[in-house]
């Protein structure tokens, strides 16, 4: 009588009788650490670094955009606050040395040759442009000459109406009065100058206001 044999069976391996108890390998478990420790490497670097970013950057200092007044000269008014009308209806021609000479009666020279004296010129645009409210209404386009007379010797300015301005008579010398009432006083001791008298011309010209859109009532 034969005996049947039974079929030999194999083990099977360990790895998958591993994971079906469901305990990990030990790559699959030093994966997840690294990642771990990189992320957390990479905060402490960032808490680091944001404080000492900020420590090095210095916090920025209002500046001031108030103008400073011309070399030798006291403002009267804040400089650099012309209003938005000014620049509108005032346009003011380049300054002209009309002369220089070592007195107001003595022969002297004019434009170019004269030496530059830009911190005078500054200061009578300044008080033009401050006195707008002064100028003459007559509801047309008209121009005035402004002319400056600074004497050193005698520590003297005065200003008059120019002939070559449309506008003269009382209403030009009314203007005139304010933009010397607006004039910065001279320091006489730290005024540049090559010599003692000086007559400075600027041509300014006013636009008509613009007409008002209130309504009118009879």
């Amino acid at each position: 009588m034969v005996v049947p044999t039974r079929p030999s069976f194999t083990s099977a391996p360990s790895e998958p009788s591993i994971r079906r108890l469901g305990v990990r390998s030990s790559t699959n478990i030093e994966r997840p650490i690294r990642s771990q420790v990189v992320l957390f490497a990479i905060g402490v670097l960032l808490l680091l670094a944001i404080p000492l970013y900020l420590l090095r950057t210095p916090p920025e200092k209002p500046t001031a955009k108030t103008g400073e007044a011309p070399l030798g000269f006291a403002p009267s008014v804040p400089a650099g606050t012309e209003g938005k009308k000014e620049d509108k209806l005032l346009q003011l021609a380049e300054p002209v040395l009309v002369k220089c000479a070592p007195s107001p009666t003595g022969a002297g020279k004019s434009g170019r040759l004269c030496d530059s004296v830009e911190p005078i010129q500054k200061s009578l645009q300044a008080a033009i442009t401050d006195s707008f409210d002064c100028a003459p209404r007559t509801g047309e386009v008209g121009t005035l000459n402004y002319v400056l007379t600074i004497d050193f010797t005698q520590h003297r300015v005065h200003i008059f109406p120019g002939a070559s301005g449309t506008w003269k008579g009382p209403q030009a010398r009314r203007a005139t009065q304010c933009v010397k009432r607006a004039l910065a006083a001279p320091d006489w001791e730290k005024l540049p100058h090559d010599h003692a008298y000086y007559e400075i011309a600027i041509l300014a010209t006013y636009q008509p206001p613009p007409p008002t859109s209130a309504p009118l009532f009879e």
